[in-house]
């Protein structure tokens, strides 16, 4: 039986061999391949002397961190925040080695059952929270907003699964007629229209000017809104959606958010255009 090592701080060596165990079960849970959280713990119980509940903590602790990175992570390992702030470093030493862990390649999402099931309430506003500063850090470095902002792939994969979500909607209500009309603009024409998707309402009176947001990361990961967004929101606001896709590596869901966005988010300038 292992004891446990009662009241001493995990060290360094302990937390990087957790975060890589963690990680390998991650990349298993991604790829569909099948794996023992059991038998991976025991071997860890194995190896670093700590007990069932306490390896079990720290895992719930990763998740924690990873969905503040926009990060998906191990079903059943429900996110806990309450960190030791070593382990901030240990991800961090991870990530940095393993940076492709960060662009998560997307699986084909061309079959949808049911376009009911996609789309879920989105978050409430929460107020903001003090964040400990190693976290704070980590967020800089390994920014959740710029890297889903720049991720081409991803993005690209997101408005494909809209795409083919609208018309499947379409179908779904008898109108053949609209499906057939859903346009992918940012592909036909790049993103200078200021959505991506264009669709319509059931009733086909009116157009939804739909504008992708995807993340590998839940509900609340943050997300970039441009100016040209923006200023479309707020031209055609009765037409205008944010279709915010996220947990797209694993089972995506959506949320939609219509205007006016001040009351439907928290905004925060963060860029700035410099010019002489």
């Amino acid at each position: 039986m292992v004891q446990e090592k009662t009241g001493s701080t995990w060290n360094h060596e302990e937390l990087d061999l957790i975060v890589e165990d963690y990680f390998d079960m991650l990349a298993a849970d991604l790829a569909n391949q099948s794996y023992s959280k059991s038998e991976h713990r025991v071997a860890l119980e194995t190896r670093i002397g700590r007990s069932h509940g306490s390896i079990e903590f720290k895992h719930q602790n990763i998740s924690a961190v990873l969905e503040e990175l926009g990060l998906p992570w191990i079903p059943g390992y429900k996110p806990r925040r309450n960190y030791q702030v070593a382990i901030f470093g240990a991800i961090d030493r991870y990530l940095t080695k393993n940076p492709r862990v960060l662009e998560i390649a997307p699986v084909d999402k061309q079959f949808i059952e049911s376009t009911s099931k996609v789309f879920v309430k989105p978050p409430e506003p929460v107020s903001s929270q003090d964040v400990p500063m190693a976290l704070h850090h980590l967020l800089a470095k390994f920014d959740p907003v710029e890297r889903d902002r720049h991720n081409r792939i991803l993005g690209k994969a997101g408005e494909e699964f809209v795409f083919n979500l609208e018309r499947q909607r379409l179908l779904e209500m008898d109108r053949k007629d609209l499906a057939g009309k859903v346009r992918w603009v940012a592909d036909k024409d790049g993103d200078g229209a200021g959505y991506d998707i264009l669709s319509f309402d059931p009733n086909g009176d009116s157009e939804r000017l739909i504008e992708v947001k995807t993340t590998n990361g839940s509900a609340r990961t943050p997300f970039f809104i441009s100016r040209n967004e923006y200023s479309t929101a707020k031209e055609r606001s009765s037409d205008w959606l944010i279709y915010r896709v996220h947990l797209f590596a694993k089972e995506p869901r959506i949320f939609t958010i219509a205007p006016p966005l001040e009351i439907k988010m928290n905004l925060r300038t963060e860029t700035w255009r410099a010019s002489f």
